[in-house]
C-alpha cells in the first residue's frame, strides 16, 4: 500500500515539478509578495483535486484521460475539454524541451545540444512504456526534492529569512486559484492513464496528501526566498540560478542536473498523457508515436522559455478555473446528478 501510494505521488510530483516550477519562474509567475495564504490554499485544493481525480480514474479502471474527463466536465463540455487537454500537454511538453535548451545555456552549450539530449531520452524511455518512467520517477524525484529543499533552507538560514514576518499580508490570495487550475489539467491526462493500475483507496489517500503537502511546503519556502532576490529575477532566465550563485559551483551543477531531470519526467508525463490517448485512435508502435510528436514540437521551442512560461500558463490557469470548480465541489454535483 505505502510503496505503491508513494509510487503515484512521485508520479504526481513528477508531472507538476517541471521546468517552470523547479526553476522557480512558475512560482514568481504567480505568487510573489503576499502569498503565505495563497500557497496554504494551494495544498489544499491540489490535494482534493488529486485524489478525486485518482479516485474517478480506479473506480472507472481507466486507460486514457477521456472516461475521467467525461466524468469530471461533464458529456457536453468533453469534448471541448478533450481538445484543451491535447493542447495543454503539447504546449507545455515544448516548455519543458525549451527548458532543457535553456539549462544547456547555462553551461555555454548550444540551446539545440540541450533540446536533442532530451528528445533523445525521451524515445529511449518510452521504448520501455510507463514503467520506464515511474522507476525513474522514484529514483530521481527524491534526490530532487532532497537538494531542492536543502538548499532553499540553507538559503534561508545564510540570509536570516523570516518565514512568517509578513503573514497578516495576504492579498494576492485569489492566486491559489489559477495556480492549482494550471497544475490540474495535466493531472488529469496522467493520472486517467493509470485508473487500471491502482490497487486500493488507501494508496490514493497516500498520493494525494504526500503531493499536496510536499508540493505545498516547498513552494512556500521556495516564494519566500525568492522575494528576497526580487530585483535580481529579471537578470535570469532561471530564478533558481540567482539562489545558487551564492553557494559553490559544484552546488550549481549538481542543481542543474536534478533540475534536467525535473525538466524530463514531466516532458516524458506530457508525452505519456498524449500518446495514451493517440493510441485509442491510431495504431502504431508507441515509440514512432514519441518520435512523430516531437518533431512537431521542437520548430516551438525558439520562442524562448520565460516567453512561454508568460504568456502559456496565465492564459490555460484561467480557462481550467471551470475544471478546478468541478473538482473542488464533486462529491456536491455527483450526489445531484445521482438524485436527478
Amino acid at each position: 500500500m505505502w510503496r505503491a501510494g508513494l509510487k503515484w505521488m512521485f508520479l504526481i510530483i513528477g508531472t507538476t515539478i517541471g521546468a517552470g516550477y523547479a526553476s522557480g519562474r512558475e512560482l514568481w509567475q504567480f505568487f510573489g509578495h503576499e502569498s503565505g495564504l495563497a500557497i496554504l490554499l494551494f495544498t489544499l485544493f491540489f490535494s482534493i483535486c488529486c485524489n478525486v481525480i485518482m479516485n474517478v480514474s480506479y473506480e472507472k479502471q481507466s486507460t486514457d484521460y477521456l472516461p475521467v474527463l467525461g466524468d469530471i466536465v461533464g458529456v457536453k463540455l468533453t469534448k471541448l475539454y478533450d481538445v484543451m487537454i491535447f493542447l495543454y500537454l503539447f504546449t507545455t511538453t515544448v516548455v519543458m524541451i525549451a527548458g532543457s535548451g535553456a539549462t544547456g545555456q547555462a553551461f555555454n552549450f548550444s540551446y539545440w545540444w540541450g533540446v536533442l539530449v532530451i528528445a533523445i531520452g525521451l524515445i529511449i524511455l518510452f521504448l520501455k512504456d510507463i514503467s520506464g518512467l515511474l522507476a525513474m520517477n522514484q529514483v530521481i524525484l527524491p534526490l530532487l526534492l532532497g537538494g531542492l529543499l536543502y538548499i532553499l533552507l540553507i538559503f534561508t538560514m545564510d540570509q536570516e529569512l523570516s518565514m512568517f514576518s509578513h503573514w497578516s499580508e495576504q492579498r494576492n490570495w485569489t492566486a491559489a486559484f489559477p495556480f492549482t487550475a494550471l497544475n490540474i489539467l495535466p493531472l488529469i491526462a496522467v493520472l486517467g492513464a493509470i485508473g487500471n493500475k491502482v490497487r486500493s483507496k488507501q494508496e490514493i489517500w497516500i498520493a494525494s496528501l504526500g503531493s499536496g503537502l510536499t508540493l505545498g511546503t516547498i513552494s512556500f519556502i521556495y516564494n519566500n526566498s525568492l522575494i528576497q532576490i526580487a530585483d535580481e529575477l529579471l537578470l535570469y532566465e532561471i530564478p533558481l540560478f540567482a539562489i545558487l550563485k551564492h553557494y559553490p559551483f559544484g552546488m550549481l551543477i549538481l542543481m542543474s542536473i536534478l533540475l534536467w531531470f525535473a525538466i524530463f519526467t514531466t516532458a516524458a508525463a506530457g508525452i505519456l498523457g498524449i500518446v495514451s490517448r493517440l493510441q485509442s485512435i491510431i495504431n502504431i508502435p508507441i515509440w514512432l508515436l514519441v518520435v512523430i510528436i516531437l518533431i512537431a514540437m521542437i520548430p516551438l521551442t525558439t520562442l524562448g522559455f520565460s516567453t512561454l512560461i508568460s504568456y502559456i500558463y496565465p492564459i490555460y490557469g484561467i480557462l481550467n478555473l471551470y475544471v478546478l470548480t468541478r473538482l473542488l465541489l464533486y462529491p456536491f454535483w455527483k450526489k445531484m446528478e445521482e438524485k436527478n
